[in-house]
């Protein structure tokens, strides 16, 4: 006696008899009553096979060739063009060991053939044999569809926080003072980069850009946090307007070693619209870059490590004098670090001479870069975040 009555996910052997002689359900009956594991279904109507078929589920069917009205092979044709049945191992049962027979069999969709009445333990292997690979297959089955659930409630959680993300991303600015366009395309769902831009006061302009290493959850918490203690300029201990000090305060509180060795590098800068002064800080970070009303090109330049590198690392920053109008670029190293067909990294100047070549007031040049970039990487979604922020300053 079997004891494994159902497979673990609690598929049970059922064997769908489909003959129009009693005598051969009784037969196998016989053989089968010491298999509790396996359970004998039998229809002896053809017309009526289909429909039971569906609503008993088995996971074989046995199937009579001859018999009145309907013919087996009929009526295995049937169990194939019929999507719950479709994939249920089929036994021919025939009188006769006919090769034209079989072949006929075989090529209508049975999985194998069995001339009638077979030996008690070669029916029962049989049996065995082609319900374990259907019970397999379901189990299979299952498993795919769990996961696909799974993946898709995951994928929907992390568009929720790449949409969380994207929400604390500042408001295009249009004003006679100030005038901001961004771009952000993460490579991920949830990408590392952040960026902002606010009033810190009536004469102080705030603007910053910060890139987390790596891509997914972790990067996104840490750029997220980051992101709320610029904006939010909630830290006592921070100065906000001087951008060493800032640079300083980050660097203590997030050091990559309290932070499952995640850093991030940012530039940060702030404009007083009464001096015309620009004062600047990057931790580890790309040189943002000026388009001057005579239309002239200047890197913002300032030489400091990564955040959350070295502890007590001395941050510096550098000012500028600029007379209004002037666009000012922020950006990740996702917009220029692209591999050319040729192998080669489209590299930063590259980058800049594009934005040169085509700057306009609008953001319609960080737009013509984006499209440059995608089409010179050949790739729909890039390797890495694609992050730049356009300040226009008017007056």
């Amino acid at each position: 006696m079997n004891e494994n009555k159902t497979s673990e996910l609690g598929f049970r052997i059922k064997v769908f008899l489909v003959d129009d002689q009693f005598i051969v359900y009784e037969t196998l009956r016989r053989m089968l009553i010491d298999d509790n594991d396996i359970e004998l279904i039998y229809c002896q109507e053809p017309a009526d096979a289909i429909t039971k078929a569906i609503e008993s589920k088995p996971t074989l069917i046995l199937q009579d060739l001859v018999m009145p009205d309907i013919e087996g092979l009929t009526l295995v044709k049937f169990y194939r063009s019929t999507p719950e049945l479709r994939d249920i191992p089929i036994i021919v049962l025939s009188s006769k060991e006919e090769a034209t027979t079989k072949a006929e069999a075989f090529e209508y969709g049975a999985n194998d053939y069995l001339v009638k009445l077979p030996d008690k333990i070669e029916l029962i292997a049989r049996i065995r044999y082609h319900s374990k690979a259907y019970i397999n297959l379901l189990e299979r089955n299952l498993a795919y569809e769990s996961l696909e659930k799974s993946q898709n409630a995951l994928a929907s959680e992390l568009s929720k926080a790449g949409d969380y993300v994207v929400s604390l991303l500042p408001s295009e600015l249009k004003t006679n003072e100030v005038d901001t366009c961004w771009k952000f395309i993460p490579s991920a769902q949830l990408g590392g980069d952040a960026f902002g831009y606010h009033w810190i006061d009536e004469d102080n302009f705030a603007m910053y850009l910060l890139d987390v290493c790596g891509h997914g959850v972790g990067s996104a918490l840490m750029s997220v946090s980051a992101l709320n203690v610029l904006r939010t300029q909630t830290f006592n201990k921070m100065d906000y307007y001087q951008p060493a000090s800032l640079m300083n305060s980050l660097n203590k509180t997030f050091q990559m070693s309290e932070h499952n060795g995640l850093y991030f590098t940012i530039w940060y800068g702030i404009y007083n619209k009464k001096t015309h002064n620009l004062k600047f800080a990057a931790g580890g970070h790309p040189p943002a870059f000026i388009i001057d009303r005579n239309s002239k090109v200047i890197k913002l330049k300032n030489e400091n490590f990564i955040i959350g590198g070295i502890p007590d690392f001395p941050y510096s920053d550098n000012e500028i004098f600029l007379e209004p109008p002037f666009s000012i670029y922020i950006y990740s190293d996702g917009v220029y670090e692209i591999e050319k067909p040729d192998n080669n990294i489209w590299e930063m100047d590259e980058m800049i001479d594009f934005i040169s070549a085509n700057h306009t007031i609008n953001n319609q040049d960080i737009n013509q870069l984006f499209e440059y970039v995608k089409n010179l990487s050949g790739k729909n979604v890039l390797d890495d975040d694609f992050s730049m922020v356009k300040i226009n300053i008017k007056e």
